[in-house]
């Protein structure tokens, strides 16, 4: 049998954890502080979170997802959690008894991800006490906080549910690993997977790297069928308990291919009965018998689920409009290639593909050198591997890919550390700097930036974000609109979830795919001809424009046939049915006559 304990973590341990967490919480809040004037709620997902959370301690429905400020006069269903709502509405609620509700959305909206990052560092040591031992323990709990990608998703102000599906994935991997020696953590890592799919279906790779490992726990060793019973069951049941966090039961059938819906409830269901199934059979001696036996009724799963809801074979994004698939998605700087991204953004591309990349080839290593320990590190190559998949296929993978990377650099630093110790030289010595460097992402994207302006013909440059956009965003922006009676606006696509928070008025459009006739409506407006954007203002019953010039979208198109109304705002030269009534402040304010 397993060894059934792992090491704790000790008072040392803990006082480490505590040090690197507190260093991180400092940096990250003196890099968003010292800024200057800004939003804390910088993305514009980070402003839209805060305003569903306001709106549901404000009275919304719990199952009405409907934003009905947003493509207005219709409003828009968004597909999010309310999993993530219910701890910061916890807090907005809590803090609102001390002082007003924007500080304490501003509170919460610090406190939240710093949170989130210290139990993540708590993950990372316990996956290293579990893989690589006590000597681990260091480089997993540094190494997470000198990622860029990591870093960047756990800012205050970041509210968004990527952070907490980074912590769900760890969750997943730590569970999956100790399931090896105590079965019952399998209902565990059922249930964290499930949770991670009612969040996102961003989670759906690490569903499957689960769902896998789990499953090869019982081709090597039949002894592991308790697990894959327990598995599946908590897999099913997580399901069906997400969809109904989310769903009324008179939606339970309405099918969804961007969130938890009946599509991926089946998947669940459907992979937990073949797990359960081959938990009550008698077991194959063979492997490749338990292999082949586990691979035809996950095939069928498959099957089965393709065969009723044939649309998701497309994607999450497969019924948006093939139009904004390509000028509106497709430009999206997230969801390009990780080779695109090489080209446009390499210091972040190299500071997570090194290290993501680098740790697979380490955890084969790792796999072949230790026998004893062979299921861990395949489990680990498993996650690595789909995960990486995902970065390449696109960037924004990259925050899930980095994290899982940890252990295999944890484990290659205490390699060399051993090789050096044991022959003290330069050799040696420049190894160990060197394993550390190449999983330190920060240090990469660095060396990457001091490369470029070294050498600008040998590596590109490197695109500086418009910090001016920032202006836009802040508060004190808002603070001539926020006052007045509630309007409908017309606001470019980036800046329309922070009019919402900001102010009580109605926008037509905010980056999010669901709302598909408003963000066209807006690409119309702005881009189009003249006509018709007067014509979408007279549908809408608009009676703003509210712009901010520093914003990409605001830069129009010189060699254009016929200008369009971006091009004119440009040009301040306005058609006679806009009134200029800006006031001080870097938003253009415009009045929308009949």
């Amino acid at each position: 049998m397993p060894d059934q304990h792992a090491p704790a973590l000790r008072r040392q341990d803990w006082l480490w954890l505590l040090a690197i967490w507190a260093v991180a919480v400092a940096t990250l809040m003196l890099r968003v502080y010292s800024r200057g004037e800004g939003p804390l709620f910088a993305d514009t997902d980070d402003a839209m979170r805060m305003v569903v959370v306001r709106d549901l301690l404000a009275g919304q429905g719990w199952y009405d997802l409907v934003q009905h400020r947003l493509n207005i006069p219709y409003g828009a269903e968004i597909h999010w959690s309310r999993l993530i709502d219910v701890p910061l509405a916890a807090m907005v609620a809590l803090f609102s008894l001390i002082t007003t509700q924007a500080n304490a959305m501003l509170l919460a909206g610090t406190i939240w991800p710093l949170a989130l990052l210290a139990v993540v560092l708590w993950l990372s040591a316990r996956i290293a006490l579990e893989i690589v031992g006590r000597d681990g323990l260091l480089p997993a709990l540094v190494l997470p906080v000198l990622s860029p990608a990591i870093l960047a998703e756990f800012n205050p102000g970041r509210v968004d549910h990527h952070n907490v599906i980074i912590l769900l994935t760890l969750a997943a991997l730590w569970t999956v690993l100790v399931s090896l020696r105590r079965p019952r953590f399998a209902i565990g890592a059922g249930l964290v997977i499930a949770t991670g799919m009612g969040g996102a279906v961003e989670s759906l790779p690490v569903v499957i790297a689960a769902v896998l490992a789990i499953g090869l726990f019982y081709v090597f060793d039949p002894v592991h069928k308790r697990t894959l019973g327990l598995f599946g069951v908590a897999f099913a049941v997580g399901m069906w308990a997400n969809l109904a966090i989310v769903r009324p039961p008179s939606r339970w059938l309405e099918s969804a291919c961007d969130m938890i819906s009946p599509v991926y409830v089946l998947a669940g269901f459907a992979i937990g009965a073949a797990y359960i199934v081959v938990a009550a059979l008698p077991t194959p001696r063979a492997a490749w018998q338990r292999l082949g036996l586990l691979a035809v009724l996950g095939l069928a799963a498959a099957a089965i689920v393709a065969l009723v809801y044939p649309q998701c074979l497309a994607g999450p994004y497969g019924q948006l409009d093939p139009w904004l698939q390509t000028h509106w998605l497709g430009a999206i700087s997230e969801a390009k290639t990780w080779h695109v991204a090489l080209r446009e953004m390499p210091g972040y591309a190299l500071s997570v593909g090194i290290p993501a990349l680098l740790a697979l080839v380490i955890a084969a290593i790792a796999f072949w050198r230790e026998p004893g320990k062979r299921q861990q590190w395949l489990t680990l190559l498993v996650f690595l591997l789909l995960l990486n998949i995902v970065m390449l296929a696109q960037i924004r993978g990259s925050r899930l890919a980095v994290i899982p990377a940890m252990p295999a650099a944890a484990w290659l630093i205490v390699s060399v550390r051993r090789a050096y110790l044991a022959r003290p030289s330069v050799l040696p010595a420049l190894g160990l700097l060197g394993s550390w460097l190449a999983f330190s992402g920060v240090i990469i994207a660095i060396l990457v930036v001091v490369t470029s302006n070294a050498f600008p013909g040998v590596v590109a440059g490197i695109p500086q974000n418009d910090g001016n956009k920032r202006a836009c965003l802040a508060a004190s922006a808002f603070v001539d609109l926020a006052p007045l009676p509630p309007e409908r606006i017309m606001t470019p696509i980036d800046l329309g979830a922070h009019m919402l928070l900001e102010t009580d008025h109605a926008v037509v459009s905010a980056p999010y795919h669901r709302n598909q006739q408003g963000v066209l409506d807006t690409f119309a407006f702005f881009n189009g001809p003249v006509d018709g954007a007067k014509a979408i203002a007279a549908e809408r019953g608009l009676g703003l424009l509210v712009t901010c010039p520093t914003m990409p979208e605001m830069a129009g198109q010189a060699d254009r046939a016929k200008p369009a109304l971006v091009d004119l705002l440009r040009d301040g030269d306005l058609p006679e049915w806009l009134v200029d009534v800006s006031l001080e402040g870097p938003l253009r304010v415009y009045a929308i006559l009949p």
